[in-house]
């Protein structure tokens, strides 16, 4: 099974996103939050396209990678710095390193925020993300979806509706 970042991102927000997208569930094309990251992500950086590299391996896709300096650039959409971000990033800077690129970090960017954020990826973090990844697999190849989360912290999610269409428990 090839983990991509989303599944390193569902992971940590909801086992249950993380069970139903590996499953081939897919309610983000419907999402107003997901469309509003894609226009941040296409316009906040309009020439970045003309100076750095689209990079896909191992189910991975980096979006911006300036190859000669070695360096991850990740445009996210929040209003907010949140850990899920660096994990994702960890991640792709780990995918990396698998292939023999050596070297590399991570600029998270916040055009809403106006800040960055420089991520390294450490050998403790690298643990982190193998104990992460066997516990996807473990998740994934369950029979049963994990149980929901509680209502209050979905209520933004693309999958709300999905999971409480019977109503709010």
């Amino acid at each position: 099974m090839n983990i991509t970042g989303t599944h390193i991102h569902y992971y940590q927000i909801c086992h249950r996103k993380l069970w139903l997208f590996a499953h081939n569930i897919y309610m983000e094309q419907n999402s107003d939050l997901v469309y509003e990251g894609r226009l941040i992500h296409e316009h906040s950086y309009g020439r970045r396209s003309d100076k750095y590299t689209e990079l896909e391996m191992d189910g991975i896709k980096i979006d911006y990678y300036d190859a000669r300096n070695k360096v991850i650039h990740e445009v996210k959409k929040s209003n907010k710095k949140e850990k899920v971000h660096e994990w994702q990033l960890k991640y792709y800077i780990l995918v990396l390193k698998r292939h023999g690129i050596e070297g590399v970090i991570g600029i998270l960017e916040y055009p809403k925020l106006r800040i960055t954020e420089d991520v390294l990826l450490s050998s403790c973090d690298e643990l982190e993300l193998e104990a992460m990844e066997k516990q996807i697999v473990s998740i994934v190849q369950s029979e049963q979806a994990p149980p929901k989360l509680k209502p209050s912290k979905c209520r933004n999610c693309a999958y709300f509706e999905f999971c409480y269409i019977d109503g709010v428990e």
